[in-house]
């Protein structure tokens, strides 16, 4: 997708309105969907839900998972299994985006994934929401990059996602497109390890074409 055309409005939450939570939020809201920011504490949200002009609400966490039809994680990641014990029958049969990141630094400075060699993030995920389609996305850019290059340069920069159901990563590719990036499919969520700390393509920014070598998708 390299046009700008913006999806069918949808109702969209995001788990966790922070550093990453928030700028993907607010490229969702100017591209005209609905966007319910869940909290522990909404009400710390009102100065930035007033900042967005509309199209946007704070609500807790059970309250913005139950409404929204695509759900975005993005707690820290420490926070991500009790989030999904007390959220987690509310995810079932909706597309649910994991962008949490199981990130470590080692003594000799490696940054790496706490779950080690063989388990991705998002087949992780996807086995505490047995009844959620999880798709992994918005994991290998710096938080601090999420909205200036979406709105400064957009559709210049590839994003990676990865799933195992195509009609849901079309969803997510659409609103990765609505946020400023350009969708870069790496394959199903076994497939996904290069997006996740200390793999191939994190923490780094890549053109689509750069991204897809970077990944080694092509030869």
């Amino acid at each position: 997708m390299t046009d700008s055309t913006p999806s069918s409005p949808r109702r969209l939450g995001v788990l966790g309105a922070g550093n990453v939570g928030q700028p993907i939020g607010r490229h969702w809201v100017s591209a005209g969907h609905t966007v319910t920011f869940g909290s522990r504490s909404p009400d710390r949200l009102s100065g930035f839900i007033a900042s967005l002009g509309g199209g946007a609400r704070a609500a807790a966490y059970a309250d913005a998972a139950e409404t929204s039809d695509v759900v975005l994680l993005s707690v820290p990641h420490p926070a991500l299994e009790e989030l999904l014990e007390t959220v987690g029958d509310r995810l079932a049969g909706k597309t649910v985006i994991d962008a949490t990141n199981p990130v470590v630094l080692t003594e000799d400075g490696r940054v790496v994934s706490t779950l080690g060699s063989g388990l991705t993030q998002g087949r992780h995920t996807a086995k505490l929401l047995p009844d959620a389609t999880v798709i992994r996305a918005f994991t290998h850019v710096m938080d601090e990059l999420l909205w200036s290059r979406g709105t400064r340069q957009r559709h210049f920069w590839g994003m990676a996602l990865a799933g195992d159901e195509a009609e849901a990563k079309d969803v997510v590719a659409q609103l990765v497109h609505d946020a400023g990036f350009v969708p870069v499919d790496l394959g199903g969520l076994d497939d996904s390890a290069a997006l996740d700390p200390g793999g191939a393509v994190f923490p780094h920014m890549f053109t689509p074409a750069d991204l897809r070598v970077a990944a080694g998708l092509t030869g």
